[in-house]
């Protein structure tokens, strides 16, 4: 039902003019679909609230609730279409009105934790891209028919949502560099084998792959409501620098389960390391990081190597590991990342572990049938789906 749902809601927005490629659909529906997760949460909190003889203070007023502007019902529950905005008015609402007050949310917050400061985040850094309301009107209709009700309903939506970034990456253009091939992802977590307790973070996140699968590992492990809480609150954090990319990974991380995303509107490269300090580090790094790109002139990062300036360097990411949180027999498990045409060598002390794309694989390319490297790295056989099938050497 959900599956055919977002093909519905693709049909509507290849005829909308204002969007043309799947990084647009992906976009458009994440907002929408945010919107709708945010009030049927609201509604959840208030019924639990309710029983629980609590008084519940919402977070979306009254006036911009998904039940009074996107999806008014009448008494017996039938859609009201008497109420609801259509054509040029919804446009004018969306972008003049609905928009200013959920960006307004990043100023009012009380912290940059709270699901506040995320709405505010969000809705500053994306753009409603329709041009007709009509248009988005069909897509408002659609989305309603989905919810989060349910721990199930909130899965399903997980594994499609994944299936679209999944496409947005295999679209060509820079899709690929907000998404990580998933097998890739779980034969790293296999091998690093987190525990919960453990600060995982990713300096790159992009789609929030490599949070979300942790997540999804972690969470099989949990075997107590304090663990969970664990999992929920201290355990997964990220920064991505992408507007578009840092929506995505908000609300992959909701849908897999996470309901406030530890994660930052921040550039890793931007950091100096002689800065970071012990409560800025984590147990455990998992990334992709963007090698092969640039800095921004006059960007104040700087890095051990300063001698190839043509590349990124590696991240301050990987200087953001804990000393001695884990046995030292674990320590070369730490620094496991993808390795892009660079090697990481002084990149922390320890040994480094690398995962070693074949030459000339993109982000969210296909990898070729796997060999050993003389180097000492290791490459991924291709449709490999866990650590058994592929080769780690160090």
């Amino acid at each position: 039902m959900f599956e055919q749902t977002f093909k519905n809601i693709d049909d509507v927005l290849r005829k909308e003019a204002g969007c043309a490629t799947e990084l647009d659909y992906t976009e458009q529906t994440s907002w929408i679909l945010f919107l709708k997760y945010l009030d049927d949460l609201e509604r959840a909190n208030e019924q639990k609230a309710e029983l629980q003889g609590k008084k519940y203070t919402v977070i979306i007023d009254k006036k911009h609730r998904w039940s009074v502007w996107a999806a008014p019902k009448k008494k017996d529950g039938s859609f009201d279409h008497d109420k609801a905005k259509t054509g040029p008015d919804l446009i004018d609402y969306v972008d003049r009105d609905l928009f200013p007050y959920l960006q307004g949310f990043r100023t009012r917050a009380e912290g940059s934790d709270t699901i506040e400061y995320k709405i505010g985040e969000i809705f500053s850094e994306i753009k409603n891209r329709f041009q007709s309301g009509y248009s988005l009107r069909d897509a408002l209709e659609l989305m309603d028919g989905l919810n989060f009700r349910s721990q199930d309903h909130k899965h399903e939506l997980s594994h499609i949502y994944e299936a679209k970034l999944k496409n947005m990456g295999n679209a060509g253009r820079n899709g690929g560099e907000y998404y990580t091939p998933r097998p890739l992802i779980r034969a790293m977590i296999q091998v690093i084998k987190p525990k919960i307790g453990e600060r995982i973070y990713d300096g790159a996140c992009g789609s929030a792959g490599f949070l979300c699968e942790a997540f999804d590992y972690l969470r099989e492990k949990a075997t107590s409501t304090k663990d969970i809480k664990t999992l929920q609150e201290k355990t997964f954090y990220g920064k991505e620098k992408k507007s578009l990319a840092y929506v995505i990974a908000i609300m992959n991380m909701i849908l897999h389960g996470i309901d406030a995303p530890n994660v930052v509107h921040a550039n890793t490269l931007a950091e100096n390391i002689s800065d970071i300090q012990d409560k800025d580090r984590f147990d455990v790094v998992l990334a992709n990081p963007p090698f092969g790109g640039q800095r921004a002139a006059g960007n104040p990062a700087e890095f051990p190597d300063q001698n190839r300036r043509d590349r990124v360097p590696v991240p301050a990411a990987f200087h953001q590991v804990a000393e001695g949180r884990r046995p030292r027999r674990h320590r070369h498990q730490e620094y496991v990342s993808v390795e892009h045409r660079q090697r990481l060598d002084g990149a922390a002390q320890g040994t480094a572990g690398k995962l070693q794309p074949v030459h000339g694989a993109g982000h969210a390319g296909r990898h070729l049938p796997g060999r050993r490297r003389q180097d000492g790295g290791a490459v991924l056989r291709e449709g490999c789906a866990d650590a058994e099938d592929m080769v780690l050497q160090m």
